[in-house]
């Protein structure tokens, strides 16, 4: 218990930064719980803010014609297939109710980790950021490859439960009950803004 909350404590050191990853229209507006989870990451980034934490999101976007995805890519051959023709600034829009402020960053990545074609590792090094707090959407896909790689880069990780989300609501909640757990702290929104 103990060293729970010594890993919340440590969650809003100002070497912290908060991502807010893949809340683009194209990806959540079919969700389910589409408003609920805007409501919830909306709050995390007001809290963020009040709190002077870096606040950065994270979006997954192509060239025209998607000359960075594979055939070999199972995930995103689909896409190219079906949506290659889409204008990419609509794909990049980010929800409204979560969308940054003047001069927040937004950081455009290629594959399903936020660390994956991007400058995200850049922008973390270059503001001495070593403790991620993740939020967005899919559970299983950009949150899961991002704390794995976050992991193996050595940074503190923290993942908001309740500010992620997947279509899959057992693999939601397998993953932050099970797997993540072994890799980073897991709070609620609720746990989070308490300390």
């Amino acid at each position: 218990m103990i060293q729970k909350s010594m890993h919340k404590i440590k969650s809003i050191k100002p070497n912290t930064a908060l991502l807010v990853m893949d809340m683009q229209l194209a990806v959540i507006r079919n969700l389910p719980n589409y408003l609920e989870i805007t409501g919830k990451v909306a709050e995390a980034i007001a809290f963020a803010r009040s709190k002077n934490i870096l606040v950065l999101f994270v979006v997954v976007s192509f060239r025209p014609g998607m000359p960075e995805i594979s055939m070999n890519n199972k995930v995103f051959s689909a896409t190219k297939e079906r949506a290659s023709h889409i204008n990419m600034d609509e794909l990049m829009k980010i929800d409204n109710a979560v969308a940054p402020v003047l001069g927040e960053i937004i950081i455009t990545k290629r594959r399903i980790s936020a660390f994956t074609g991007s400058d995200l590792e850049v922008i973390l090094r270059a503001n001495d950021i070593q403790h991620i707090i993740l939020s967005g959407v899919a559970t299983s896909g950009v949150v899961l490859s991002t704390l794995c790689e976050a992991a193996d880069k050595d940074y503190g990780i923290t993942v908001l439960s309740d500010c992620c989300t997947d279509g899959d609501a057992e693999a939601h909640n397998m993953l932050t009950r099970k797997v993540f757990i072994r890799h980073a702290s897991v709070l609620t929104l609720e746990e989070w803004c308490k300390y």
